[in-house]
């Protein structure tokens, strides 16, 4: 399935599949969009399967929301593997 990104004002639905074969897509779509708006929702509910260039996608965005001082909100029952990603990100801060 191939990746579709709709949104409504600052809340971006993503659905298909985020891999390295549509990360293009996905980067331009969201390329310099902490300079436009100060609060990004990004809702997975609807991603089927995401690779580790997804994932990689995902967390370089939160880690420019974090070095601009924006917000971003990730929410959905999306993939497993963006949740262990976070989650592991989340027990090496609190164990630094």
């Amino acid at each position: 399935m191939d990746l579709q990104i709709t949104n409504y004002n600052n809340n971006y639905q993503i659905k298909g599949s985020l891999n390295k074969l549509n990360l293009k897509t996905f980067n331009s779509h969201f390329a310099n969009i902490f300079d436009r708006m100060d609060n990004v929702l990004i809702n997975i509910e609807s991603v089927k399967s995401i690779d580790r260039a997804g994932v990689m996608a995902l967390a370089k965005l939160h880690n420019e929301s974090i070095t601009k001082a924006k917000s971003l909100s990730i929410v959905g029952l999306g993939c497993k593997e963006l949740y262990d990603h976070f989650k592991t990100q989340e027990n090496s801060t609190v164990a630094a």
